[in-house]
């Protein structure tokens, strides 16, 4: 990977200064988009979704943990091998402490539609608390276009249908079985439940902290979201684990 050129104080200032000038152009615009997002109309949730948790069976109002909003990661479950997916897994492990979510009224949930006792050994294996239910004995992944399956709902992924999806080469995101990754929002006013967001696809970069450090280095992002490795299979020590 090249490096970038040598230049004198000076010159770098320059080009520093006109990379300012971008970089605010491109907060102005990321505000503006975030404002959209809020603004968005939302739908009511009428379906009874039942999870299963470690508590036990649990609706979708539960997830929220008595909060005003809720924030479902779709994480997805690799069934062949009974193991989290490796770039799932890298997200979550970029979730910081949740307890700042929790006091702006806000839970976040990991959501798989795989066996309770699947997930409860993963989630062991990698260390992490947050709240994960499975969706295995409900339509929610369905019906949120993260599972494919044209006998239960239309195949689509990101927004598009099948037909668009084969024409662009990802016909894989609508295969029968198949799990994807997305982010669902709610909102809960008392016990009525709404929809306000989903995105997938690249969408869920926003929680990819590692890659915001990176963006800041001259090496950059180094590797695909998908090369990362489960965390705990990194040879130790490990100081140059991106090279």
């Amino acid at each position: 990977m090249e490096t970038p050129s040598i230049v004198s104080r000076a010159e770098w200032l320059a080009a520093r200064r006109e990379l300012l000038a971008q970089e605010k152009e491109l907060t102005r615009a990321r505000d503006a988009v975030a404002a959209r997002r809020r603004a968005l109309p939302m739908v009511e949730i009428t379906k009874d979704y039942v999870f299963e948790g470690p508590d036990g069976k649990a609706r979708l109002l539960d997830l929220f943990e008595g909060r005003r909003q809720l924030l479902t990661y779709h994480f997805m479950w690799m069934h062949d091998s009974d193991l989290g997916c490796t770039s799932c897994s890298f997200l979550v492990d970029n979730v910081g402490d949740v307890r700042h979510l929790h006091g702006c009224d806000t839970t976040l949930a990991l959501v798989s539609r795989a066996p309770l006792a699947s997930l409860e050994r993963f989630r062991a294996r990698m260390g992490w608390t947050l709240p994960w239910y499975s969706s295995h004995a409900s339509d929610f992944n369905y019906d949120f276009h993260v599972t494919a399956d044209e006998d239960v709902a239309p195949a689509e992924y990101n927004y598009m249908d099948k037909e668009t999806l084969e024409g662009k080469g990802l016909g894989f995101f609508v295969a029968k079985g198949q799990d994807a990754h997305g982010i669902s929002v709610f909102l809960r006013d008392g016990d009525r439940v709404f929809h306000t967001y989903s995105t997938y696809g690249r969408g869920p970069d926003l929680l990819l902290t590692t890659y915001n450090y990176l963006d800041l280095t001259p090496l950059g992002r180094q590797k695909y979201v998908n090369e990362f490795p489960h965390h705990d299979t990194y040879d130790a020590p490990a100081p140059h684990a991106c090279h």
